[in-house]
């Protein structure tokens, strides 16, 4: 396994953490993202677990990353476990899921646990790196080929009622996993007054479900 350290000359890139069970794919991705001047891969890990625990026992050596790059089926513990996890803990790790799958339902399990973004690994370079940089802006990321398969009834019949900001703040967190305590905590604001602002989010989005309203913001470019 190869770890990569901050140096002066790359204080300023986003520092990124890649998770697959296949070390190949792990030395091929990095060895793409070398090649961008505003990457730099810190840190390397075979499965779930062991991402984990870097990341819940942070060092010199296993610093916490503005991205965390996961595969989705690995073994002891796969991506969307791993997301889960993270998400129970309160962590708000800036999360882009990786596959080799065209699943639509592997899609949908990576947004209910409270990934930020999903893509396949056949991406090109520059989309990577792209998509590295929105999710560590605090953007969001879902591929194209997957969210057609959702296109289907997303699509609003009358005109969306434009979100406060406070609302695209929270339906930002919601995007992230985050249950409505979570969200007060964060924005510290009383739960109640976040379950009225959910609330008003789903019914200015015609719907009555959240992981459906953020495939609805993502499909509306909201998020």
């Amino acid at each position: 396994m190869t770890n990569n350290k901050k140096t002066p000359d790359n204080t300023d890139k986003i520092t990124v953490a890649l998770v697959d069970d296949q070390q190949l794919v792990r030395q091929g991705i990095a060895s793409l993202l070398a090649l961008s001047d505003d990457i730099n891969v810190i840190w390397q890990a075979e499965d779930g677990e062991q991402a984990l625990n870097y990341l819940n026992t942070p060092s010199d050596e296993h610093a916490k990353p503005d991205v965390l790059l996961l595969d989705i089926r690995m073994p002891k513990m796969n991506g969307i476990e791993l997301v889960t996890q993270l998400r129970a803990q309160g962590n708000k790790q800036a999360v882009l899921m990786l596959t080799t799958f065209d699943d639509s339902e592997l899609f949908m399990q990576s947004l209910q646990a409270g990934a930020n973004g999903f893509l396949l690994k056949d991406v090109s370079l520059t989309k990577l790196v792209n998509a590295i940089k929105t999710l560590a802006n605090g953007g969001f990321v879902a591929e194209p080929v997957v969210m057609k398969q959702f296109d289907q009834g997303l699509a609003s019949t009358t005109p969306l009622e434009a979100l406060s900001n406070k609302e695209s703040q929270i339906l930002k967190l919601l995007a992230g996993g985050f249950s409505n305590k979570e969200i007060a905590s964060s924005i510290f604001l009383a739960e109640g007054t976040v379950k009225n602002h959910v609330s008003s989010i789903l019914a200015k989005l015609n719907t009555r479900d959240r992981t459906r309203a953020v495939l609805i913001a993502i499909h509306q470019g909201l998020i």
